[in-house]
């Protein structure tokens, strides 16, 4: 079989260089081919149908069975969730960062601060480091033993 492209005119028909070399007049049977294709089209459009006509009887069953939802309230915008919310949600008035230093800085002036808590009773709130030494000095005061209960069988 030759290999080597042989310069040939438009119209030209080849014609084999060699006795072992023969050639079909038609290579290809298209007719199969195009058979596969329409019926590939007609299925694809059957499927398209049926899908549509599924997804309008649906539509139609929820729109009977089910009431609408009601009407939007004020301009249309969206709505903020009800409170609580969580921080560094959009719309959130406030930023986590500075909510946790606010309460660090509260908490560490709250524990280093004298105040009264109730005068005529005399209990007062004194700095978490003041109270550790009055325990190390004096000692936690001592708790009446719990009696133990004997139970009657």
């Amino acid at each position: 079989m030759s290999t080597e492209h042989h310069k040939s005119g438009p119209g030209e028909i080849r014609i084999p260089l060699h006795d072992d070399v023969s050639y079909e007049p038609r290579d290809v049977n298209t007719s199969p081919i195009l058979k596969f294709l329409f019926y590939l089209g007609v299925t694809i459009v059957l499927s398209y149908l049926l899908s549509f006509g599924i997804y309008r009887g649906l539509t139609r069953y929820w729109v009977d069975s089910y009431p609408p939802p009601p009407p939007s309230r004020g301009d249309g915008g969206p709505t903020m969730p009800p409170d609580p919310m969580l921080q560094g949600m959009p719309g959130h008035p406030t930023d986590p960062q500075h909510d946790w230093r606010m309460m660090l800085e509260e908490g560490t002036k709250a524990n280093n601060t004298f105040k009264w808590i109730d005068e005529k009773g005399g209990i007062a709130q004194i700095p978490v480091k003041d109270a550790m030494q009055a325990i190390v000095e004096k000692g936690l005061p001592a708790w009446p033993a719990i009696p133990a209960t004997t139970e009657k069988k």
